[in-house]
């Protein structure tokens, strides 16, 4: 009757096992909340790491938008990656992620560097930015705007009421 106890604890025991870890696998499948993502993403930007980094990829591919942000800000900082990079701010700035906006306006406009004004491909997205209260693009756009336009007193305005 004793080997009958131990045994079928044994076998019970094995049982919680696997539904424990049929349950982290499921859980696996989920995109974790935004902080977490960029808990991960900052961890990743202290340490490097290719595991947390395909963690990354793959909430991105689920549709996260906050993970295709970090991504593309991870790449960003890779010359061999900006292009990727672009592309997931485009799809997060699409979804009305502002900061996606910001960072690929300041893509649009570094690559325009030294030629004067602003990318016709930039300032959309920085206004989409400002309108969702990016205090950078807000900021951006007073000082594109023509000294004492209409245009740069209101974006002006704004960025004092967003302090």
């Amino acid at each position: 009757m004793e080997l009958f106890n131990k045994s079928g604890a044994l076998i019970a025991s094995v049982l919680v096992m696997v539904g424990a870890l049929i349950a982290c696998q499921a859980k696996d499948d989920v995109v974790p909340p935004a902080a977490v993502i960029e808990a991960v993403a900052q961890k990743l930007g202290e340490h490097g790491g290719a595991a947390a980094e395909r963690r990354l990829q793959e909430w991105a591919d689920s549709g996260s938008v906050v993970a295709k942000r970090e991504l593309g800000m991870l790449y960003q900082r890779k010359d061999a990656q900006r292009h990727e990079a672009m592309e997931l701010f485009e799809e997060a700035a699409r979804a009305g992620d502002s900061e996606s906006a910001f960072q690929l306006a300041e893509m649009y406009q570094a690559a325009r560097s030294g030629t004067g004004g602003t990318s016709s491909k930039a300032w959309p997205l920085y206004a989409q930015a400002a309108g969702r209260h990016h205090p950078q693009a807000v900021l951006r756009l007073a000082s594109f705007a023509r000294g004492g336009s209409e245009e740069a007193a209101r974006w002006l305005a704004v960025s004092e009421r967003l302090k």
